[in-house]
């Protein structure tokens, strides 16, 4: 497996859904946020405190980021941090950019993701 560089957010995020169609505006602020819009519904990820009115909202996840950029071709670099986390036994919400990669955890599982991750080579740190 890889050996990687993962941040820990400071932010608290919201994983938020909406119905199909639904026009949604990305937050104005924060370290990230991502909007989908796929054809059964529209998903976005942000900071709590920006979650929107009539969402449907599960609250509470921190985020980790993979520091490294890598070619596409580039196999197994989301696996190496998926897999461990898996084997601790916690749940994930994971998503790309073009740059990196993105994975939540429900806050209450940050420690053990920590130590999962490192137990598996990765360094991991807090944002800068």
């Amino acid at each position: 497996m890889l050996a990687l560089t993962l941040s820990l957010l400071q932010d608290t995020y919201a994983v938020c859904r909406f119905p199909s169609g639904t026009p949604v505006a990305a937050p104005s602020s924060g370290s990230f946020s991502l909007l989908v819009q796929a054809a059964e519904e529209t998903t976005l990820v942000c900071p709590l405190a920006q979650a929107p009115i009539g969402a449907e909202i599960d609250a509470g996840w921190r985020c980790f980021r993979i520091l490294q950029t890598f070619d596409f071709s580039i196999p197994g670099i989301l696996a190496s941090v998926l897999t461990p986390l898996a084997q601790a036994g916690i749940g994930i919400f994971a998503t790309s950019t073009f740059s990196t990669d993105y994975v939540l955890v429900k806050a209450g599982d940050t420690e053990k993701a920590v130590a999962a991750l490192r137990a598996a080579g990765h360094a991991v740190g807090d944002e800068a």
